[in-house]
């Protein structure tokens, strides 16, 4: 036969069966291939050297990769997350909030802290939700969940906090000195515990205490202080102190402990006044060595400053803060050096008012646009 493929298809059948074999090999690639779910940095505690360090993190439908640096195409790591148990708030580390766990089914624990509450509910809810899934046998899908709790179903800790967060009726923030140190936007487990009774939200002092405990050991409260810390460390459970040297703040509110800066810029007290408008990590160029380095930033207006602090060692401690009245902030397409480093893409600059450059990189495009838009904005209204 003159034709040279299959005797018995014409060359218009011989196409059509390549394109449904081609389509069912995608079909097949879609299958094995797993769907990624959410991705961005992370502090995650080592298992050899038990060390904190910040890692990215890949979340698939089957599993949790972590990288040394986004930009590195090979994990250290992978976590199974068949027959994998997620607790959170895990409280297996005192000096450390927002940490949670994840167990594997060979027994093998993982632990992730994130840097503010809110990046913390975010993945739990979605490695939660791709442990379901995977058992179940069903493709990821987010759905609304309703937040779990350890007190009865009647009491939901998130809208209790919104209430005592509240600027005219809520816990009133103050500024108290303790142990030579002096705490801003803090207060005392007393005081928690009269705003429930107060409020009618508990009938007395052992029941506001076993609501305050729920608070703090959900991640809505935060112990400041030797004497509150010693109380998260005391037992199997943490527990807020009825005390009058007993302090706490509440999580991603403005608090910080009047310190030293161990970096160049100098750190005033009135920077933290503002309420947090923004924070999250992002890579920062040194200014001396030219390196990069994740660092987690807080976005203040009135007065306009954006800290930013390693996000292995918590945030009463910044390593420097950016004045922002007056700045310039763009979107940048080359930095010096930073290719150097594997850093490309999404880069953008502030200008301060008395010329310094900061370079920093966002992890999407987007997530760039979001920056970029809220700094200009308190640039533009702060003080």
């Amino acid at each position: 036969m003159s034709n040279c493929g299959h005797p018995y298809f014409t060359t218009t059948e011989q196409e059509e069966e390549a394109k449904q074999l081609l389509r069912h090999r995608h079909q097949q690639l879609e299958v094995m291939e797993p769907k990624q779910i959410k991705e961005g940095y992370l502090v995650k505690k080592g298992t050899v050297l038990n060390s904190w360090k910040v890692v990215w993190v890949v979340l698939s439908d089957d599993g949790v990769e972590f990288f040394k640096r986004k930009a590195d195409s090979a994990p250290k790591g992978m976590i199974p997350l068949k027959g994998a148990v997620l607790t959170s708030p895990c409280q297996d580390f005192s000096k450390r909030a927002l940490v949670f766990k994840l167990s594997t089914g060979k027994n093998q624990d993982h632990f992730f802290q994130a840097t503010h509450l809110e990046e913390r509910e975010s993945w739990v809810k979605d490695i939660k939700r791709a442990i379901t899934c995977l058992q179940g046998g069903v493709k990821f899908a987010r759905k609304s969940t309703r937040r779990s709790i350890r007190l009865p179903d009647t009491i939901n800790l998130s809208e209790l906090c919104i209430l005592m967060r509240d600027q005219e009726n809520g816990v009133k923030e103050q500024k108290l000195e303790k142990e030579k140190r002096v705490y801003n936007h803090c207060f005392t487990g007393g005081t928690v515990v009269d705003w429930l009774i107060s409020k009618d939200k508990a009938r007395n002092r052992p029941e506001a205490l076993m609501l305050a405990t729920g608070l703090l050991n959900e991640g809505f409260l935060q112990p400041a202080g030797d004497v509150s810390k010693q109380g998260v460390e005391g037992g199997a459970v943490s527990t807020v102190l009825d005390e009058p040297n007993a302090l706490y703040y509440f999580a991603d509110s403005g608090f910080f402990c009047e310190g030293y800066s161990s970096d160049e810029d100098v750190i005033v007290k009135d920077e933290f006044r503002g309420n947090i408008v923004k924070q999250g990590c992002l890579l920062k160029q040194g200014h001396r060595r030219k390196n990069w380095k994740v660092r987690k930033f807080i976005l203040r207006n009135d007065p306009a400053y954006i800290h930013y602090y390693d996000p292995t060692k918590g945030d009463e401690y910044p390593l420097g803060s950016i004045h922002l009245r007056g700045s310039v902030i763009t979107a940048v397409e080359f930095v010096p050096d930073a290719k150097r480093y594997d850093v490309d893409g999404n880069l953008f600059e502030i200008i301060t008012s008395d010329e310094t450059h900061y370079f920093l990189q966002a992890a999407t495009s987007e997530e760039r646009k979001e920056w970029i838009k809220a700094i200009h904005t308190v640039s533009k209204t702060g003080k």
